[in-house]
């Protein structure tokens, strides 16, 4: 019988002197994490991955989330509907996002945006959605979690349309250019990093984080998709963003406690975590 041969795998990476990491961006309700849900929270406190952003894409998965941190100290929500689910918005629902949102762990407005890779709506229609949710964003004083799939000037147009933004937002996944990023900045918001970060032909993004300010960083694994190598193609989970932060570290020229330390200070204040 041929031997099995195993790559040995790259060791996770430790924190050290009480740092700690916030995942701002990850879908806790999915069916992927039903039946080790508790142990992934367990390995995500082992890591260091002190509190997790548990973000909604529908109304029912709006729901879930609220649930989900109603049961546990450390995770939060956010509400939302995602372009790919604008198509049945109707006045009704619109309704019930105000009453959730006024939840006190939610935290944050989305993920909302444009999508032009899947285009499961029609373009016209996410965009009149996206407009009316952030503007709903706005007067809940909730910032922003945006979704942005090849339609950076879409968004923008919108989001500087209705500007400003005093409690800010978060472009989430981030895949725009250094030029792109500096736009965002400018809004007031800050980029989110996932493990995409981490994949050898990730040069743009690699380069945003060598250019951008450390202070305007936040890190996300937006689980269950898009695990870091070395675990790329396999589920991805809470405590895999310190492949994800090291990765950060290294391209910045920075130990991994000065990284875990800002962009957690830097998320504790866009969602106002502070003593939750």
């Amino acid at each position: 019988m041929e031997k099995e041969i195993k790559k040995t795998e790259k060791p996770l990476p430790v924190l050290g002197n009480g740092a700690a990491l916030i995942d701002t961006h990850c879908h806790l309700d999915m069916s992927a994490y039903g039946a080790d849900y508790e142990a992934v929270l367990t390995r995500a406190l082992a890591a260091g991955v002190t509190r997790v952003i548990s973000v909604g894409i529908d109304l029912e998965t709006s729901r879930r989330a609220i649930g989900l941190a109603e049961q546990r100290r450390g995770i939060y929500a956010t509400v939302g509907v995602h372009p790919h689910n604008v198509a049945e918005l109707s006045e009704a629902d619109y309704a019930e996002l105000q009453v959730l949102c006024r939840h006190p762990k939610v935290v944050a407005y989305g993920e909302i945006g444009l999508d032009y890779v899947k285009n499961y709506a029609p373009v016209a229609l996410q965009k009149e959605h996206f407009a009316r949710q952030v503007a709903l964003a706005k007067d809940l004083q909730l910032p922003l979690v945006i979704h942005d799939r090849e339609a950076h000037d879409d968004i923008m147009e919108i989001l500087e349309a209705a500007g400003p933004f005093p409690v800010g937002g978060v472009m989430h996944c981030f895949s725009g250019d250094a030029v792109f990023a500096r736009r965002v900045l400018d809004l007031g918001f800050h980029i989110s990093i996932p493990g995409v970060v981490t994949f050898t032909k990730a040069e743009m993004l690699q380069d945003v984080v060598r250019e951008i300010p450390l202070g305007s960083l936040v890190l996300e694994t937006d689980g269950p998709f898009l695990s870091p190598v070395p675990r790329r193609g396999k589920r991805n989970e809470p405590q895999l963003m310190l492949y994800t932060a090291q990765k950060v570290a290294e391209l910045k020229g920075l130990p991994l406690d000065e990284v875990a330390r800002q962009t957690t200070v830097n998320a504790l204040r866009l969602f106002s975590l502070e003593g939750q």
